[in-house]
């Protein structure tokens, strides 16, 4: 459970906890005959659960300031107001709170789960105040389901999925019907591969809460290991009926149906999720490939902007924007495109000869010399073919290095290498306007039915002109 789903848990506990306060004592203090004064405890109450009632969160709070000596030494409405607290984001304020508490009564495990939550919302300033009230939940309760969730959550970070898993269990003793407890030993199953006990848990959450979304959502991630995508879009379509506003299952509706050939209504679950977060570069990635893979290759040079522009950090769609971008003869953000290729994978010596032709189709020679002026000093292997075809691309020429390279090519064993080789060969011959040799060499790419490097879309895409 989140820290905000905690708070919110624990204040509509409270508000019940207020409710029946207010029944017990207007049963116990109501005359045969005759009304007594309300209880001031019970007049605070219900004052405060008309506040909440009408959302004014800070009037409920300053409410407090009313309260009696007597009062504000009360745990149960002490608690309340840490909850108010943290809910508005005065976790400092909920701390001092729960300190007092807890000097009051050390082994009051509602005061301390509290205190893990307030110390959680303050991010890295309240890990040590959340490791110690951790320890001494744990102290007191070793199954206690506040404390094992929240371990059980720093080794889901860490990738611990094992050891999260314990914890999770240990929770599911004291609390079997906890959903955070249960959705993480769940979750933690599935990434374990554990798919069996994952079916147990997300279903036993269904029995318990026939609307939890989530719990449909991962059903059909353990339909979609088994290759049962009709199966997966029967759950994640349950999801979306109870959260139609998840990017999340639109994400996964998307992939069932790309496997199912339904590449339409893929289109549409992406073009969804987009919708929902614009700013998120996820579902523009998948359209993309979608669009891609349908030979819209306009639509996917859009989205591949998008992916780029939401997220500069995802460095595979930088190759996929360029190689779409000079399709679209825009050399300029192909090769800016490709610059950023190279900056994360220098070893990759497809990215500077693109670089280098970019500059070439854009009319800059010059600068695609000077560029590959500095790569050839970064390459630490002089007799390669791959320093020889970069030199060829920096000197233009002569004769010579032309018939040395096609004499060396051919004898490249490895068929990926090779087809670089014979591509830039090609592509040489094409910038300087050798039509029959280029299309010679192109010829030889397409020719090795070999898709396994992105050059061999750009010779079919050259023999196609």
């Amino acid at each position: 459970m989140s820290s905000k789903a905690k708070v919110i848990a624990l204040i509509l506990s409270s508000a019940m906890a207020m409710n029946a306060y207010c029944a017990e004592m207007s049963s116990k203090d109501a005359p045969k005959e005759k009304a007594k004064p309300v209880n001031a405890k019970v007049e605070f109450v219900q004052k405060l659960q008309n506040l909440l009632n009408s959302g004014d969160l800070d009037a409920a709070i300053a409410s407090f300031d009313s309260l009696s000596d007597e009062n504000t030494k009360d745990s149960d409405l002490m608690l309340i107001k840490a909850s108010l607290l943290i809910s508005s984001g005065k976790t400092s304020d909920a701390l001092k709170v729960l300190d007092a508490l807890e000097e009051n009564d050390p082994s009051n495990i509602e005061v301390l789960e509290m205190k893990i939550v307030a110390a959680k919302a303050q991010g890295s300033k309240g890990t040590s105040a959340k490791k110690a009230a951790i320890s001494k939940v744990i102290a007191l309760d070793p199954n206690n389901a506040t404390a094992n969730i929240e371990l059980a959550q720093e080794q889901v970070i860490n990738h611990k999925y094992k050891f999260a898993r314990n914890y999770y269990k240990k929770a599911l003793i004291s609390s079997p019907k906890d959903p955070g407890a249960l959705f993480g030993y769940g979750q933690t199953s599935y990434y374990l591969n554990d798919i069996d006990e994952a079916r147990i848990a997300f279903k036993k959450m269904l029995a318990l809460n026939p609307n939890a979304a989530i719990a449909y959502q991962y059903l059909g991630k353990l339909e979609a290991e088994d290759e049962n995508y009709k199966a997966a879009l029967e759950y994640i379509n349950k999801a979306i009926e109870i959260e139609d506003d998840n990017y999340d299952f639109y994400m996964d509706l998307g992939t069932y149906s790309r496997y199912r050939g339904k590449f339409a209504d893929a289109e549409k679950a992406w073009t969804k999720a987009i919708s929902i977060n614009p700013d998120y570069f996820l579902a523009y990635t998948y359209r993309a490939g979608l669009y891609d893979e349908q030979n819209k290759l306009d639509l996917a040079l859009n989205d591949y902007r998008k992916v780029v522009e939401t997220n500069p950090k995802y460095y595979f769609a930088y190759e996929a924007l360029g190689i779409l971008a000079w399709h679209a003869e825009s050399y300029d953000e192909a090769r800016k495109a490709f610059e950023t290729a190279y900056s994360y994978n220098k070893e990759n010596v497809s990215y500077p000869l693109m670089i280098a032709a970019c500059y070439i189709k854009a009319g800059q020679l010059q600068k695609a010399k000077l560029f590959l002026q500095q790569v050839m000093k970064g390459m630490a292997d002089k007799q390669t073919v791959e320093f020889s075809m970069v030199r060829l691309y920096h000197d233009q020429g002569p004769g010579n290095a032309e018939n040395d390279l096609a004499i060396k090519i051919p004898k490249i064993d490895k068929t990926t290498p090779k087809g670089k080789m014979l591509f830039y060969f090609a592509l040489y011959y094409d910038l300087k306007g050798v039509n029959t040799l280029a299309a010679k060499y192109y010829a030889e790419v397409k020719n090795m039915n070999s898709p396994m490097f992105f050059e061999y879309r750009l010779a079919e895409w050259s023999l196609e002109k």
